[in-house]
């Protein structure tokens, strides 16, 4: 009888310890970490300091939610979308699906596993800044939510990137291609995961500028269970409809995060939550950059902005946590999400990183050069080009060797540090082209987009100063992107 009593008391700890370990979305002292775009690594040279496996990151009780970054391409060969994990798992790097260009990243189900079962969410976001995330009409946006659920939720497919894992959401971080459809696919895949008995959350991740021109529609038509607002700002506020400036301009530069700034935010999202989201308990989480290698501008330390949060916590009741980007810029930050927890109020005590590389299934020479001497065509290849923006499988010529590139680069030279390209041997034949503009491609139609922005933005009385921003270079982007890994300026 003791030892039966002793053997129920043993249980009922270990329950309580998981229940409170589990994910709770009515706090406010949450923090979200995008995973898998290994930010840190493109400013660190040291495979060292690259991401780590997807687990490693789940050994404290710091980071609750984990969007994995990025399922960026919605329609690809086979009908099927593409993701990109950067060194932890891309197409290139695990190979394919049959018949298709979806990665096979089956490996991490038992990292995502292992993370939800800490009480963590791991959920798959959609976009970043590729442009390649959009629909022609709502009846393909039904399809494709179709679709996220039978490949990555609670489906059934033959073709699951992570295996028997099964996410716990979406995220919506469309930076590019238009709006139109989303409605309908945030309602289809509402329906979906209602009256499961597994919980589903759907997250947003919004630019600053209100409303956001992606998202503000279906922020407004669909219950989303947070956002995750991109509140890292390069220049001015744009608060409204009407371009409004704040902050004064010291030699054409802006202030960046500070508390007057997050106050305007959260009273615009505050009210936002209260009065037009569908879902009135929806939580808002202030976004950040990790580290100041994180994003172009905008950085502020973990003390600025753990006094910011902790002082604009307790004002506004919708408030949600913290969103940094990302996982690899905050374990080389010495964890600054861990000093954000605490001045929120939490208790966490942090584990170091393992010293393991990303799982043994990826390719040691994931980030290396590879050659086969003279095996190279170079036929009506264009010659390489330092001022041309290259996606993955883009082919030049360079030093008489033909070059494959394995992501998207620019200014990186084939056969240099970065690893960026394949060296597929000697050329067998000479040049026939030579390359005068980018190639298509989906993130070249963004760099067009931000022109057009630039564009707008001085046409509604930004200073140029303000307005002018840089085009994507080779230290902004691993995989699809990284430091640059959330844009901030909107036409509104």
């Amino acid at each position: 009888m003791v030892g039966n009593l002793l053997a129920l008391a043993t249980l009922g700890l270990a329950y309580g310890a998981s229940q409170a370990q589990a994910y709770d979305n009515s706090r406010s002292d949450n923090i979200a970490v995008y995973y898998g775009q290994n930010s840190y690594g493109v400013a660190n040279p040291n495979p060292s300091v690259w991401q780590k496996n997807l687990g490693s990151y789940c050994q404290d009780d710091v980071i609750n939610v984990f969007p994995l970054a990025f399922l960026h391409v919605f329609f690809s060969t086979g009908g099927l979308p593409e993701i990109n994990m950067a060194n932890t798992c891309s197409s290139t790097a695990s190979g394919v699906f049959p018949g298709t260009s979806l990665a096979n990243c089956q490996f991490l189900a038992a990292d995502i596993k292992a993370c939800q079962a800490r009480g963590k969410l791991v959920t798959l976001s959609l976009g970043g800044a590729t442009g390649a995330a959009s629909f022609s009409s709502d009846a393909q946006a039904t399809a494709f939510a179709d679709t996220v659920w039978n490949i990555f939720l609670g489906g059934s497919s033959s073709t699951r990137p992570f295996g028997d894992a099964v996410l716990d959401g979406v995220d919506l971080d469309i930076e590019g291609g238009g709006s139109s459809g989303f409605i309908t696919f945030a309602n289809r895949l509402r329906t979906l995961t209602s009256n499961k008995s597994k919980k589903y959350y759907l997250t947003a991740a919004p630019q600053c500028p209100f409303p956001d021109a992606y998202l503000g529609a279906v922020l407004n038509a669909v219950p989303f269970d947070a956002v995750y607002v991109q509140s890292t700002i390069i220049g001015a506020d744009l608060r409204t409809s009407t371009t409004l400036m704040r902050g004064t301009s010291v030699n054409g530069s802006y202030p960046t995060l500070n508390l007057t700034r997050i106050i305007d935010l959260l009273d615009i999202r505050d009210t936002w939550a209260k009065t037009q989201s569908p879902n009135r308990d929806v939580k808002v989480f202030i976004g950040a950059p990790a580290s100041s290698s994180a994003a172009g501008s905008g950085y502020v330390d973990a003390a600025t902005l753990g006094s910011i949060v902790s002082q604009t916590r307790s004002q506004y009741s919708s408030f949600g946590g913290v969103m940094f980007w990302d996982a690899s810029q905050v374990y080389g930050n010495n964890r600054i999400d861990a000093a954000v927890k605490n001045a929120l109020g939490g208790s966490v005590t942090t584990k170091p990183l393992p010293t393991s590389t990303p799982p043994s299934t990826i390719p040691t020479t994931t980030r290396t050069t590879t050659t086969n001497p003279g095996s190279g065509s170079c036929g009506g290849v264009p010659a390489w080009n330092s001022g041309v923006a290259y996606v993955g499988g883009n082919q030049v010529s360079y030093n008489n060797h033909l070059w494959t590139a394995k992501w998207w680069t620019q200014a990186d030279t084939p056969g240099g540090p970065a690893g960026v390209w394949t060296d597929g041997g000697v050329c067998r034949s000479k040049i026939a082209t030579v390359a005068s503009a980018a190639p298509t491609s989906a993130y070249a139609q963004v760099t067009s987009h931000l022109s057009e922005i630039t564009e707008s933005l001085v046409a509604h009385g930004a200073p140029t100063a303000v307005a002018s921003l840089a085009k994507p270079t080779a230290a902004d982007h691993d995989g699809l992107e990284s430091r640059q890994a959330f844009r901030f300026f909107r036409r509104v």
